[in-house]
């Protein structure tokens, strides 16, 4: 199946260039925001953040009168990204150093680790501590909430952090922040949950200097990778006896494989790891000191070398997580088989292929798994990001599931594209013949952000109110159907899941929040081609002239009926029309006895009309003749689903 998106980029090296005290672009601009108390960094996997972190923490210490810093990681292994690290002679003032004490991502029970953190805290000669969340949970309910005081507090992976209340963390960072004279430092490669619920509350949002830097910033300032592709792989069946047709030695891949809880997985995840090399080859033999398994790969005898992160015994993981860390070579590794490990804050720049086993409920998982591919190197012009997935089944009782994550699978997969693409400024055309600044869409009858929180959220939030609207259950409902109006998507459902969204807005606020979206989304996934000097983009099928834009008009467009196209083209005719029948029969009110009754008079319309009755046509009589007819064909599915279970 070809790829859905497919994005090439100008490798112009200016993401990966440093200034004369050795910070990259995304640093820099970072570290131009360093006296803010609450700063909230939102870059892409391999952009730096780890090391902006540094820069901020140091001048915060030595500049700005605070005493300590404290870095807060989700998992241990990615506390190496903080490890001592070398800055003045790159032009920096000053060094990152570690006491080797005050690493807490270490072996070692949660007990020694809060006693570390006391620790820390009274020791006047280190400045520097690296500890996981859960030990900063722990640690904050065995000290005074005052020991936080003149302290930084950086999370890293900042999307772990919830404004529910039984979000530890989420309470750990709201009593800090109220309670304490603490700076805190959040970054993110996404800022994406896969729950509805907001990672900060709005008014402790608004307390935050954002500073933002995008996918495509960084991919295009890039030195050799130049394209990245997005694709799905749909499959019926077992995955195992698909995984062969993705699954490709000749590319430094990273293979997730379903959680065990997921309908993908066969619940055996040590006896799928096991299937996988068996389908490249013969096991030859494991290294005893590094853990790496070597493969002799079938088809011509190469030797695929294999890292198993799925084996979860202490001894085999700690081995295996220190090859992985010292790795600097191409020829080091061929493929990492993982579970819930090498999504967030890892590193293995070869890597070219990640290659996903089922459905991911959370964009920012995506992301981050995407992240993984997304590094530069010499190695590699292009990566990629599979997501392998299971055709929903009409006979299926897990149907209605099925269809909804491939939806969300492929809504996921346009908003990357959105994250991907360069950003347009868009302004209200006041007069023919006005000029057009770079970057910038003029569209007459547009309305600017009239606020500052209306200006904050078009620069900073974009994508993430993207991706509340393109996984709202009902605007994921309305996507296979390109019958729904499109000025009913616009008009009535969007405003919905704005005001869902930031319900603090005002009506106003909300319609210009709502232009901006579809402008953006319209021309973002229109073609876009220049002639004559003049650019025009495609909508509703014709090519329109940017300079003729009108917001009635890109209101008559749907912004998202790429959607539909791409399940149009991603899936059998067969399959969507299971995949509509099944959202049809969701809506459809109607009896059993109205349904039968309809249904004795299908004959004699289908020998009139030579075909069946048309759920979309405006006859209301056919109209509610073709529901009758989705009705009984859901009915008959849900009993052949029963009489199988019995």
């Amino acid at each position: 199946m070809p790829n859905l998106v497919d994005v090439a980029y100008a490798q112009t090296g200016q993401s990966l260039s440093t200034n004369n005290m050795g910070m990259r672009e995304m640093q820099s601009r970072a570290f131009e925001s360093r006296n803010a108390q609450y700063l909230l960094l939102k870059a892409p996997p391999a952009s730096g953040k780890s090391r902006a972190l540094m820069f901020l923490g140091l001048d915060k210490l030595y500049n700005q009168g605070l005493k300590k810093v404290i870095v807060a990681v989700p998992e241990r292994s990615i506390g190496a990204s903080f490890d001592t690290t070398d800055l003045t002679s790159h032009g920096f003032f000053a060094d990152w150093k570690i006491n080797s004490h005050y690493n807490l991502c270490t072996p070692g029970g949660d007990a020694s680790k809060v006693a570390g953190f006391k620790k820390f805290l009274l020791d006047q000669s280190e400045t520097i501590l690296i500890c996981t969340h859960a030990t900063l949970r722990f640690a904050f309910e065995a000290v005074d909430e005052s020991d936080f005081n003149d302290i930084v507090l950086a999370i890293d992976e900042f999307h772990h952090v919830s404004a529910d209340a039984e979000n530890r963390l989420g309470e750990v960072l709201r009593s800090i922040m109220s309670n304490t004279s603490a700076h805190i430092i959040a970054m993110t490669g996404s800022y994406f949950r896969g729950d509805s619920v907001p990672v900060l509350l709005a008014e402790d949002e608004a307390k935050f200097s954002k500073v933002s830097y995008n996918y495509y910033e960084q991919l295009n300032g890039y030195t050799h990778l130049k394209t990245l592709g997005i694709g799905y792989h749909f499959y019926q069946g077992r995955y195992l006896g698909a995984i062969d047709e993705v699954l490709n030695t000749d590319q430094k891949t990273i293979l997730h494989i379903p959680n065990v809880n997921a309908g993908e997985s066969t619940k055996d995840k040590h006896k799928e790891v096991d299937t996988i090399l068996d389908l490249i080859g013969t096991v030859t033999h494991q290294d005893t000191e590094t853990g790496v398994i070597f493969v002799e790969r079938k088809s011509d005898g190469k030797i695929i070398k294999v890292a198993d992160l799925v084996n979860d015994t202490p001894k085999d993981r700690d081995k295996i997580v220190a090859y992985l860390r010292q790795m600097n070579d191409v020829d080091d590794l061929d493929l990492i088989i993982a579970l819930g490990m090498a999504k967030e804050g890892f590193d293995w720049p070869f890597c070219e292929h990640a290659l996903t086993v089922g459905y991911r409920g959370s964009l920012t998982e995506i992301i981050q798994i995407i992240g993984r591919a997304t590094r530069d190197s010499d190695n590699k012009t292009h990566s990629q990001f599979t997501n392998l997935i299971a055709q929903p089944d009409a006979a299926d009782d897990l149907v209605k599931l099925s269809v909804n994550n491939m939806l969300k699978a492929i809504t996921a997969s346009l908003l990357m594209e959105q994250v991907l693409a360069p950003n347009f400024k868009f302004k209200t055309k006041k007069y023919d013949g006005e000029i057009h600044e770079a970057g910038t869409v003029k569209i007459k009858g547009f309305k600017e952000p009239s606020t500052q929180r209306v200006k904050e959220i078009v620069e900073s939030d974009l994508n993430d109110l993207k991706a509340a609207i393109l996984q709202d259950p009902k605007m994921l409902q309305a996507l296979p159907g390109e019958f729904i109006d499109p000025e009913v998507i616009n008009k009535v459902m969007l405003p919905k899941v704005i005001q869902k969204k930031y319900p603090e807005l005002s009506e106003d606020e909300v319609e210009e929040l709502r232009q901006h979206v579809i402008a953006d989304s319209a021309i973002k996934s229109g073609e876009i081609k220049e002639v004559g000097g003049q650019r025009f983009v495609r909508m509703a099928g014709k090519f329109v002239n940017i300079d003729d834009l009108h917001i009635d008009l890109i209101d008559r467009v749907n912004p998202f009926q790429k959607a539909f196209e791409i399940l149009s083209k991603s899936v059998t005719s067969n399959l969507l029309k299971v995949i509509q029948e099944t959202i049809d029969a969701g809506r459809i009110q109607m009896t059993d006895e109205e349904a039968v009754l309809l249904y004795k008079k299908i004959p004699a319309f289908k020998e009139t009309h030579k075909r069946d009755p048309n759920i979309n046509s405006s006859d209301p009589q056919e109209k509610r003749q073709a529901e009758a007819l989705v009705y009984l064909r859901n009915k008959r599915r849900q009993q052949q689903v029963s009489e199988k279970h019995e």
